[in-house]
């Protein structure tokens, strides 16, 4: 099991890198989780505008139910599927950002991450927790496999 009282071996700085390293890899994590999250955003976008999509065949049948047969054919011709932008349904514009930005930008992290720090993530937030945590309270163990880690989803007595 090795040193408990520490970060395991994954989440600890290989020999030779150094700070400013560290700093740029965590900033990079960090831009690529920004990223991360606009693309949760461009899923939702696309699930909404799907979902008022498809809310349409029910405001044309009831507009047609209605008496409203003009008004239930412009919703039906002017709005029902409509590209969102030119040429574009919303999985489209997601297809793209992941084609042309997303991947790029997660392999190019995962590829620095490999070359510069021996493929060992989050070493500026491993780094942080030991900075931060206090020894010997047991919720502020090192690792996950500490003896005596408080574990709220753990069996109770």
């Amino acid at each position: 099991m090795g040193d408990l009282h520490g970060p395991d071996h994954e989440h600890r700085r290989p020999p030779g890198v150094g700070d400013e390293t560290v700093e740029a890899l965590g900033s990079l994590s960090k831009a690529l989780e920004t990223v991360e999250r606009a693309r949760g955003h461009l899923y939702s976008f696309h699930q909404l505008t799907g979902t008022a999509d498809l809310e349409l065949d029910r405001t044309v049948e009831l507009l047609r139910r209605a008496g409203h047969a003009t008004w239930a054919e412009r919703v039906e011709t002017e709005i029902l599927g409509r590209n969102v932008i030119p040429g574009h349904w919303t999985f489209q514009i997601v297809e793209a950002y992941d084609g042309t930005y997303y991947r790029a930008f997660r392999d190019l992290e995962h590829e620095a991450v490999q070359q510069l720090a021996e493929g060992r993530d989050h070493l500026y937030e491993a780094e942080m927790k030991e900075a931060r945590r206090t020894r010997d309270h047991p919720d502020h163990t090192a690792r996950p496999d500490t003896p005596g880690t408080s574990d709220p989803t753990g069996p109770s007595d």
